[in-house]
């Protein structure tokens, strides 16, 4: 695929960069997969809502120095398709954010992740429903041969262990986020033609902007509270810039490289980078299991994003 005109104007590096689609995508699968840890780990200590909120706030500030001249030159085509735009904002950014967050409050990372491998289904879901985009056989073999190896490394290679699984309203909410996140994805290729600094500039803005109602309903009713502590103030940190500003960039720019039905296995990936920092940060060992479930997922992920 050419480099589009954005790209042509970059850095040589920087535009080698951005046409990396499998980088890209395996960059963010490594970002969602921190998030998805440490949702869990700070669940009881943030607020959900209020720490979507802040996140996509964040994200915003964040990207409007580099995304303002964008933002400007694009502001009329996005206004043009404002309920597209709104759409984008619900359903990747405000939804789906506050739902697997919430999620993390009631169930483990285990079961996230579990529901996490259904991501492709989704978006094969979406795509097919609204514009009759079918998955080819080799998307649908990679996605089973992915979704093994993702079992196989969170069973730890014991497929009994699946009957002891128990499913509780945390995983309802999980799959919810996976069906909005769905819709996002299939849209995708659908997006107004505008830099991407804008549309995510644009979709973060609003997506914080709808979520302000609900934290402070969330803080007043004091069903939780936000103290600003170092556990408080690393996570912000990290969900504002790693699996949001950057994740998001990557994303969007391997969907539109690829599409979304190829781009969707390289969900699969988050657990075996979520095994891997248990690895490395945690002193977990190395098991053969861990080893089969990576070659399962990326034999499948190779399968499924082949043209």
């Amino acid at each position: 695929m050419k480099p589009d005109q954005n790209s042509a104007r970059q850095p040589a590096a920087v535009a080698w960069f951005t046409n990396q689609p499998y980088l890209l995508l395996s960059l963010t699968s490594l970002f969602w997969a921190g998030n998805v840890v440490l949702a869990r780990y700070v669940a009881g200590h943030v607020p959900p809502v209020t720490l979507s909120l802040i996140r996509w706030a964040g994200t915003f500030i964040l990207l409007l120095p580099f995304a303002w001249q964008h933002l400007r030159r694009d502001w009329t085509t996005l206004c043009a398709h404002w309920r597209m735009m709104l759409i984008f904002s619900a359903t990747g950014f405000a939804l789906n954010n506050v739902l697997s967050y919430t999620a993390m409050q009631y169930t483990e990372a285990l079961n996230g992740l579990l529901m996490q491998s259904s991501g492709p289904l989704f978006v094969a879901l979406w795509s097919l429903t609204l514009f009759g985009v079918r998955l080819t056989a080799g998307q649908l073999l990679g996605i089973v041969i992915s979704s093994a190896g993702v079992l196989t490394i969170l069973l730890h290679g014991d497929l009994s262990a699946l009957a002891s699984i128990r499913f509780n309203k945390g995983d309802l909410m999980y799959a919810g986020c996976m069906f909005a996140f769905g819709l996002y994805s299939a849209l995708m290729p659908r997006r107004p033609k505008t830099h991407q600094l804008s549309l995510i500039a644009f979709t973060t803005g609003c997506g914080a902007l709808m979520l302000v109602p609900f934290s402070v309903w969330e803080l007043a009713s004091g069903a939780a509270t936000l103290t600003f502590d170092r556990l408080t103030l690393a996570t912000i940190a990290y969900v504002a810039i790693f699996p949001s500003a950057l994740a998001y960039l990557f994303f969007n720019r391997g969907v539109a490289l690829i599409g979304p039905n190829r781009a969707a296995p390289f969900q699969h990936l988050m657990p075996v980078f979520g095994s891997i920092m248990a690895i490395l940060l945690l002193g977990e060992r190395l098991q053969p299991f861990h080893i089969v479930g990576y070659a399962l997922v990326s034999a499948g992920v190779v399968i499924a994003s082949r043209k």
